[in-house]
């Protein structure tokens, strides 16, 4: 169902994959429109509990989008170093497929949570109140994972 890796060389193991998914601060989430084009957004994330979360506002593209069909595509890449005299690049890159859904209650607290650790833990009492009132004004999103794979050139 899913490809797999053509340089088997540079395939990176489960540990290196989970460090890249923890370690890196963006993605982009690939989703399909209605109309049938690809839409790729970047966004913010969490990895936790071996799915990716992210949060966004009530409505909008990505959402429209992930009603019309929830497979989606994530892809993240980290350690990005040129070099120009081989005229390549060192970097780690992961991408993921799985389905997304929205999630609520418990869930989405602790989400949010380890979201507000993530990008702003030193302003954790405040941001615990930012969630309280705006709870209501986003959702969290989670994408499920169906497949993985990591790929390297360090």
């Amino acid at each position: 169902m899913f490809r797999e890796l053509r340089r088997q060389d540079r395939k990176m193991d489960n540990n290196e994959i989970i460090e890249v998914l923890k370690k890196c601060q963006y993605g982009v989430l690939s989703t399909v429109g209605i109309d049938g084009y690809a839409y790729g957004v970047p966004l913010s994330y969490v990895y936790l509990n071996n799915s990716i979360y992210f949060h966004c506002a009530t409505v909008g593209h990505k959402l429209d989008n992930i009603r019309n069909n929830d497979k989606v595509s994530f892809c993240i890449v980290g350690e990005v170093d040129p070099v120009p005299e081989k005229f390549t690049t060192k970097y780690k890159s992961v991408i993921l497929f799985g389905k997304a859904s929205e999630v609520n209650g418990d869930e989405k607290y602790l989400v949010l949570i380890a979201i507000l650790e993530k990008y702003a833990g030193q302003c954790m009492d405040k941001g615990k109140e930012y969630i309280k009132s705006a709870g209501e004004k986003v959702k969290v999103i989670k994408i499920s994972i169906d497949y993985i794979e990591g790929k390297t050139n360090r």
